[in-house]
């Protein structure tokens, strides 16, 4: 028997709440044996109960994290989490992190896939802007990263600055305003090399459906990871996450998901 949403988002909670504790045991117990870790989306994923804790060791155990809850949407066995991530690094360096959260879980209610979609030059720039404070977070930051990651999981984390670009972002934003507009023409035309256009991933849907979906509604947070740009959608106090893959050259959508919750007609 399937999950309610109420049993998946107190699956989901278990994890900010292992975080927030520095429960490590906790924290990578609530994932399935095989899961996956994209974070953030665009760096190089973390697989299975080893390399998932070495990523505990690394990003989430020697700092203080609060995760500020903006909404949550369930579909199906997904739950995405709209959030500001606060991020302590130090007596005098914290961070607020805008981020979307997509955790899939399996029919044990554990987590086989976690993406967290936030914009890593944009967290970069945030720390650097602390100046000299910063310094010794980001010393600690690279050991803990060479000590747990080593040179290979270094340079995969760092691949998160690559994807797609501002342009790309702006691209999206267009499509939204031309859907949100109910412009179907329009639409069709900047989703003509889409490859899919889906209700969560596999529930396919044409561009007619996908703009009355988003007729008369607004959006904004728009984050980009990796080759992934994604919006909330809202109308009348129902939310709806929107992701695009975008190619760069030439900048082109290539896919689109909405993961709306059941409220959302």
């Amino acid at each position: 028997m399937s999950a309610t949403p109420a049993e998946s988002i107190a699956a989901v909670e278990r994890s900010p709440q292992a975080a927030g504790a520095h429960d490590r045991e906790g924290w990578v117990a609530v994932f399935a044996a095989d899961a996956r870790v994209e974070d953030p989306v665009g760096s190089r994923p973390h697989r299975g109960r080893a390399q998932i804790e070495r990523f505990y060791d690394t990003f989430i155990g020697p700092r203080a994290i609060t995760f500020h809850r903006g909404g949550d949407v369930v579909f199906g066995s997904t739950v995405i989490r709209d959030v500001t991530v606060e991020v302590r690094m130090g007596p005098s360096v914290a961070m607020l992190i805008p981020a979307f959260l997509r955790y899939d879980l399996d029919d044990s209610l554990r987590i086989s896939r976690l993406q967290a979609f936030w914009e890593l030059p944009a967290m970069m720039w945030q720390f650097a802007r602390n100046g000299l404070r910063a310094v010794p977070a980001g010393m600690q930051l690279s050991r803990a990263l060479l000590r747990n990651q080593k040179l290979a999981g270094t340079v995969g984390f760092l691949s998160g600055f690559l994807g797609t670009t501002v342009r790309g972002k702006q691209h999206v934003g267009r499509l939204l305003d031309d859907a949100c507009a109910g412009d179907q023409v329009a639409v069709k035309r900047r989703l003509a090399n889409a490859l899919s256009v889906t209700r969560g991933d596999d529930e396919r849907i044409g561009t007619s459906e996908l703009v009355a979906l988003l007729h008369g509604a607004r959006w904004d947070g728009m984050i980009r990871a990796g080759h992934c740009v994604a919006a909330r959608v809202h109308r009348d106090g129902c939310r709806l996450v929107l992701f695009a893959d975008v190619e760069t050259r030439p900048v082109r959508i290539r896919a689109v998901r909405v993961f709306a919750d059941e409220q959302w007609t």
